[in-house]
Parts: structure tokens; sequence; C-alpha cells
């Protein structure tokens, strides 16, 4: 079957079998992800809701659109570059691309549940 790794006997793996590693990879990079913090903020930017997507293809190519919670964000030059370096250290990660992005323009209401808690927002 073209178009899928090789599994282990050397045999080509199902779409299923791909899916399910790029399923695995995806919470592996959003483990990676939810270790980064705003400094400003007690709360992980995937959590806070800075990261609108994360796609894993499953040759392990990582693409990622984030924001930040102001353009005037005083670790915008830093926060985003550190989420990048750190998907790019997890296993099966051969590749990353980030996209930051302004639009749509982030709100507290993009936290989640978590977050909101302990910001004392709920």
């Amino acid at each position: 079957m073209e178009g899928f790794p090789a599994g282990p006997d050397g045999a080509a793996g199902s779409a299923e079998d791909t899916a399910a590693n790029a399923e695995a990879l995806k919470e592996q990079v959003i483990a990676a992800i939810s270790e980064c913090y705003d400094p400003e903020i007690p709360v992980n930017v995937y959590e806070l809701g800075l990261i609108y997507d994360v796609d894993v293809s499953p040759a392990g190519k990582v693409d990622l659109v984030m924001t930040l919670t102001t353009p005037h964000c005083p670790v915008a030059e830093i926060l985003p570059e550190q989420v990048k370096t750190r998907v790019g250290e997890v296993d099966g990660v051969d590749e990353v691309s980030l996209e930051l992005t302004w639009e749509p323009p982030w709100t507290p209401e993009m936290m989640s549940e978590a977050a909101r808690l302990e910001l004392g927002f709920l």
C-alpha cells in the first residue's frame, strides 16, 4: 500500500494504523505544548486557549496556529519559539511550522474550564 509507512515486519501499515500513530503523536505534541507557560499567567498556553490548531501528519510534520493574549504581549518574541522548540523535541516530530495569528483575537472565553477556574474566571 503506497503512502503508508512500513510496519515492524516491513509490510505497509494500514490507514487505521497510520491515523492512530498520528493521533498518538498529536497527544504527545499537545503534552509538550502544555509544558509552555506565559511567565505572567500560571496556566499553560494550551489551556489558555492560545493554540488554535494542531495538525500532525503521519510523517511527523506538525503545523501549529497560535496567538497571544495581546499583540503587545511582552513575551511575543519568546513564547512562540519556546512552543516550536518544545514540540520539535518530541520523538517522532521531524518538522514544526508555527503560524502566529491575531484572528480571531484571543479572549478569556477561549480558556479551558480548568484555566478559568485556576484564574478565578468561574
